[in-house]
């Protein structure tokens, strides 16, 4: 299923691609369209959190009208659940596809040539036995095959070092990664002695801060009005969830190639402005 989705986005990135010829520019914007086609998931989760914190003053006062009577108090709280129009698991949707659109785009970047570019798997496989060839023996275990046939290709094609009938296949392989100066082809863990290689990563670290502390100060008014053991554990489990994404994130982002990266840090800072504006929409409604 992770694969399909890869495909289905390497068309969309491969469009886009196309019309702006730069890899960089092409994850920028292949990130915006994917952001405003999730919009209306993103309202939804943004109205259920507002909701469900609500609904959660009301879940602790019939805890505290029927307590010791376990049975009454599901029934209760199932009853408002209901009447709410909610669901105990409402947040999993959300975060099932966060996880599938976080594989779907490392699939991608990982192998562009196959997602993306659509290059028949015979020629991928010539290309990556080409590049092992020229690898010294302890180094032809490559971690990510295509993103070297794409560097080969590129530094081919730079020093018109070839024989004139591998024209068509470089030009065929090459995508242009270079974005403000920056390789997207590289990989920070492969690579350490690059400064450069840390900007993105290190950008997109600075706007998870940002992020979290945002939605951490969204919901910190709410949390603190309906104070009580429970709901303190329930915004630890809240606060433990806003972290686990970027720092899973980020740990694949040292060994993944750096436009995930980039994709990554663009989601962040559509995210932060996604969020701010609904915030301020939303609580206009309430009020």
């Amino acid at each position: 299923m992770i694969e399909f989705f890869a495909d289905v986005f390497g068309y969309v990135l491969n469009f886009i691609y196309d019309i702006v010829k730069n890899y960089g520019l092409a994850i920028i914007l292949f990130s915006v369209l994917l952001k405003i086609i999730m919009l209306p998931l993103s309202i939804k989760q943004q109205k259920t959190m507002k909701k469900s914190m609500k609904v959660q003053a009301q879940v602790r006062d019939i805890q505290e009208k029927y307590k010791g009577n376990q049975e009454k108090i599901n029934q209760e709280v199932l009853d408002l659940y209901k009447r709410e129009n909610m669901s105990p698991f409402s947040g999993c949707l959300s975060a099932i596809v966060q996880i599938i659109l976080l594989l779907a785009i490392f699939y991608l970047v990982r192998s562009p040539l196959t997602h993306m570019l659509k290059i028949e798997p015979q020629l991928i496989e010539n290309y990556e036995n080409e590049v092992k060839s020229e690898l010294p023996e302890n180094d032809k275990n490559l971690s990510y095959p295509e993103i070297a046939v794409i560097k080969q290709a590129a530094e081919k094609l730079e020093t018109n070092d070839f024989p004139e009938e591998k024209r068509e296949d470089y030009e065929k392989l090459a995508i242009n990664m270079n974005f403000l100066g920056l390789d997207l082809s590289n990989v920070p863990i492969q690579d350490i002695s690059n400064p450069t290689v840390y900007i993105i990563p290190v950008l997109y670290v600075i706007s998870s801060f940002i992020s979290i502390r945002i939605s951490s100060n969204m919901n910190k008014n709410k949390t603190e009005e309906n104070s009580n053991p429970e709901m303190d554990a329930i915004a630890n489990a809240n606060k433990s969830m806003m972290w686990f994404m970027p720092i899973m994130s980020i740990s694949i982002a040292i060994i993944a190639p750096l436009g995930l990266a980039l994709y990554w840090l663009v989601n962040n800072l559509l995210m932060i402005i996604e969020r701010l504006i609904m915030n301020v929409f939303l609580n206009k409604e309430e009020n």
